[in-house]
């Protein structure tokens, strides 16, 4: 980002994605987005959104196809912002074993499963999970914060208990809790809805598709995007 423009923002296009409302959330919050599938493009970006429908194994398919695996492995290890939405958060775990068992890009360490039979309190629940949720601080940021315990997160500013959006059959389970950003229930089973580690954040949910409180997650990635951006500025000038 130079001159005062808007940061740029590589939507990554390996054909199972939802990218046209990822790239109208980003245009509302005033980001600069733009698909692409080529590699020099999304390295070149400000930050980096990783989106996602379908199966885990035909999506890193299409990744190494379009030889998008080592860049996004680089992002993240760059310190830049890298965003993972739905599948797009599946990838990033190490290995998924939907509809069989499929390496990820294992920046976070932790398989990707199913839901096995749900119950809520009037019976069963149907997988996959569709519709509204809500999503909760974990108890580990709950013991040592005072205060908004999503300061400084894409989750600023939100209640604990906000409803989000879901659609999917697969969750992630991190080696790591102290990644997990929130969690939510589907029944009986408590799963980890959205992760972060340092410059890499994600969301099984969608946050395009929450409403107002999702924009407002939109608007907390703007936030750190550009706060990012101001970094980068200060230490090319150094």
């Amino acid at each position: 980002m130079e001159g005062g423009q808007a940061p740029r923002v590589a939507i990554v296009d390996y054909s199972l994605g939802n990218l046209f409302s990822v790239k109208h959330a980003c245009e509302k919050v005033g980001l600069q987005p733009f698909i692409s599938s080529d590699k020099r493009e999304i390295l070149a970006a400000d930050a980096v959104i990783l989106p996602g429908v379908g199966a885990f194994g035909d999506a890193m398919e299409c990744l190494r196809q379009r030889d998008l695996i080592r860049p996004l492995q680089d992002i993240a290890e760059s310190g830049k912002p890298l965003i993972g939405i739905c599948l797009g958060q599946q990838l990033l775990m190490t290995e998924s074993f939907e509809f069989g068992r499929h390496r990820g890009l294992n920046i976070f360490e932790g398989p990707v499963i199913r839901f096995e039979n749900p119950v809520g309190p009037n019976g069963p629940l149907k997988v996959p999970q569709v519709g509204w949720n809500r999503i909760y601080r974990p108890d580990y940021l709950k013991q040592r914060c005072v205060g908004d315990c999503w300061h400084d997160s894409p989750l600023q500013g939100l209640r604990d208990g906000e409803y989000m959006y879901f659609v999917h059959s697969y969750y992630v389970k991190p080696a790591d809790p102290s990644v997990v950003l929130s969690i939510t229930r589907y029944g009986h089973i408590e799963f980890c809805s959205s992760l972060r580690k340092g410059n890499v954040m994600a969301f099984q949910f969608h946050p395009e598709r929450s409403g107002p409180q999702g924009i407002q997650i939109y608007h907390n990635l703007a936030r750190l995007i550009i706060q990012h951006c101001h970094k980068e500025e200060i230490r090319r000038a150094a």
